[in-house]
């Protein structure tokens, strides 16, 4: 009954229909139902639900398979903690020496074939040793199918390393399995493989044929490695200090045209925020950690960043909402003895530290609400929001603005979602709803922040005019004062004794008072003209010596009286 279950769930699954796929899981349930631990029915199980896309219930089933869950078990195990180890490329290597499958069960299977030897046995029964053989290499091609889907699963779920593990290793076995096959195969088997991959490449020339799944697999191989390649480099750059850098390679993975796992992308925003905030993009960091825990809203990690930027720019009463947010995360770990989500994530958190760590949580919480209760609410730093300075001009201020709006406009919060491979399609609904909301606060407070700033610019601008204004009226101040002090110094100038100089403006003679009658003394006639002429020139010395003193000049024109008569 079980072999035909297999063999008609086979049959649906070759069709590739949805509805015939979820006919043949309800099949391949039935069949398990009666035999549990029936390989074939297992894969066959793993590659329906990988069809429909439901990757969380492949690695539920074959969890004990994954090597980073290994991993964390050998090493809750031994010291009793556990790492986050796919949070670093570093490591691969030893998951690769991780014993991924179980052994291979064929001392309870050569019981059945009738032969008590042992291992090292002296004879041997060659229908028995053909049974071995063929029995290992189905064994071996079941457990190459595992290999292939669980790391497809892992690769969809964001568990790049255990993904590339499990498949390069499933490549290996598929080669040596057709390694194994060939050797028995004759000349003319291989030349028929020839002609019918001639044939092929000359009908695909003509029209388009859908992948192999080893083709698929290769291509998965090759896609996975440049993202861990880039998320290397960037990770590299950095460490070394080249914020610029990294967040250029991290950019590359979050906007790159093929869409990349859910889990991997929170992954690298998380660490791009991390490189905006130590280049001062302040505005973009908290982005991105909106972006994380729209994907992942139990990241402990982002959640604590997050805070921290919060507090940073002095926005004390949403630091105080975050970190709520992380305890009660802890309390619920602490209650239900196991962190949310299923058993085979990669954990940011030991266990064995969160009681410490609840601990230091709730004493800042303390800390920050005291600051709130002495009224530092109001205290928000506009400046650093923005990542401009303090004394900048509106031109930069307008030029920072127009960048932020432009990237954290509402309507384009949800667009990073395009790029996205959801690990459940019906968590769609619920990611965009929180994308949505923290964008709209994102950027009601650039708006605030914006306004604020503007505000501050204009005060400044406006003192600034002012200050000027005074020291104008200052200058003109001191120069009248200077005006008024030369005057009252030529006022106050002394005077030379001497006799009294009188200038006329016109020369006139002399006339008796005794003889009014105008008559002119015939022999004074010819003096009168010589009178006026040396009038005028005494008229003119007098009016230069005038001018030489309001020029600053102080000392005055001593004039003889000789030099004046005639």
């Amino acid at each position: 009954v079980v072999d035909k279950y297999v063999r008609e769930a086979r049959a649906m699954i070759s069709t590739r229909d949805q509805n015939e796929i979820n006919s043949a899981l309800s099949l391949l349930e039935s069949a398990l139902s009666l035999s549990p631990k029936y390989e074939q029915a297992l894969e066959l199980k793993a590659r329906c639900l990988l069809y429909l896309r439901r990757n969380k219930e492949v690695a539920d089933m074959l969890q004990d398979y994954i090597p980073s869950y290994k991993m964390s078990v050998y090493s809750d195990d031994s010291s009793g903690s556990s790492s986050d180890n796919s949070n670093s490329s570093s490591q691969t290597l030893s998951r690769e020496r991780v014993k991924l499958l179980g052994s291979s069960k064929s001392e309870s299977n050569s019981s059945s074939s009738g032969c008590d030897y042992p291992t090292s046995f002296k004879c041997f029964s060659v229908s028995d040793l053909k049974k071995k053989v063929l029995c290992g290499f189905y064994k071996n091609c079941d457990k190459e199918g595992q290999y292939s889907v669980l790391g497809q699963a892992c690769c969809h779920l964001g568990l790049m390393e255990d993904a590339l593990v499990l498949l390069q290793h499933g490549k290996r076995l598929a080669s040596a399995a057709f390694r194994r096959e060939s050797i028995c195969w004759s000349d003319d088997s291989f030349a028929f493989i020839i002609s019918s991959t001639s044939d092929s490449i000359s009908e695909s020339s003509t029209q388009h044929q859908p992948l192999t799944e080893t083709e698929s697999i290769s291509h998965l191989i090759a896609n996975i490695k440049l993202l861990l390649r880039r998320r290397a480099a960037a990770l590299a750059a950095l460490d070394a200090g080249l914020f610029t850098e990294s967040i250029r390679h991290f950019s590359k993975i979050l906007e790159g045209r093929r869409p990349a796992p859910q889990a991997f992308l929170a992954e690298c925003y998380l660490h791009r925020s991390s490189a905006y905030k130590a280049a001062g993009r302040t505005a973009e960091s908290i982005a991105d950690l909106n972006r994380t825990l729209a994907l992942d809203p139990t990241s402990t990690v982002a959640l604590l960043a997050r805070a921290g930027l919060f507090e940073f720019i002095g926005c004390i009463t949403d630091s105080v909402h975050d970190l709520e947010h992380v305890k009660l995360i802890y309390n619920s770990i602490l209650r239900d003895r196991k962190p949310p989500g299923p058993v085979w994530k990669p954990r940011a958190v030991p266990y064995r530290e969160i009681p410490g760590r609840l601990c230091a949580l709730g004493s800042k919480i303390q800390q920050l609400k005291q600051r709130i209760a002495m009224g530092e609410t109001g205290n928000v730093d506009y400046f650093k929001l923005i990542g401009l300075r303090r004394g900048c001009s509106r031109s930069e201020l307008d030029r920072a603005h127009l960048l932020l709006v432009l990237r954290h406009k509402p309507e384009k919060s949800m667009s990073f979602l395009d790029r996205c491979e959801l690990a459940d399609e019906r968590d769609f609904d619920s990611v965009k709803d929180r994308a949505r909301m923290s964008a709209v606060l994102l950027f009601r407070l650039v708006q605030k922040a914006y306004s604020n700033v503007l505000s501050t610019i204009v005060e400044e601008e406006m003192a600034e005019a002012e200050r000027k204004k005074t020291a104008l009226a200052l200058q003109q101040a001191q120069a009248q004062a200077q005006a008024q002090q030369a005057i009252e110094a030529q006022k106050q100038m002394p005077v030379d004794d001497g006799p009294e100089i009188g200038l006329r403006t016109r020369y006139e003679p002399e006339v008796d008072v005794d003889q009014p009658d105008d008559r002119h003394d015939p022999s004074c006639g010819g003096k009168v003209g010589s009178f006026a002429y040396q009038g005028v020139f005494c008229r003119d010395l007098a009016t230069v010596g005038s001018l030489l003193s309001q020029v600053g000049f102080n000392r005055p024109i001593t004039l003889k009286y000789e030099a004046l008569s005639c």
